[in-house]
């Protein structure tokens, strides 16, 4: 059974960094073809794709917030990090880790609707 579990803290302060780690059990973040991702929805608002780590360490990240955020990964602990830098209050959302099988031609990150398995979410709020 493949088990995602997100951490990190549900207040941030706007402009600080909002750091958020999924722990991964069942499966590893280094199985060929399959990639891990972050998506968030913000209240009253759709998912959004934030970004993914391919099975060899490759990012990919949204182009809207790119310039502010980056994924990682620790294969020692089965585990990938997101960290977003200068949040504001439009930041604040549900937070989601999720894996996504890869190897197809029409294979895109930000297919959200190709994310098999997720996390239970982790709420943050961006306040002062």
């Amino acid at each position: 059974q493949v088990q995602l579990v997100e951490s990190g803290p549900g207040l941030v302060r706007p402009s600080q960094t909002l750091s958020l780690t999924c722990t991964v059990s069942g499966d590893s973040i280094t199985r060929l073809y399959y990639y891990w991702g972050w998506i968030r929805r913000p209240p009253g608002k759709d998912l959004e794709w934030i970004a993914t780590i391919s099975y060899t360490g490759t990012t990919y990240i949204s182009p809207t917030l790119e310039s502010r955020t980056s994924i990682s990964r620790d294969t020692s602990k089965n585990q990938f990090t997101l960290q977003m830098n200068f949040v504001t209050p439009e930041d604040t959302a549900v937070y989601y880790c999720a894996r996504v099988p890869g190897g197809s031609v029409s294979w895109k990150p930000s297919r959200i609707q190709d994310y098999d398995y997720w996390g239970q979410g982790a709420q943050v709020t961006v306040s002062s």
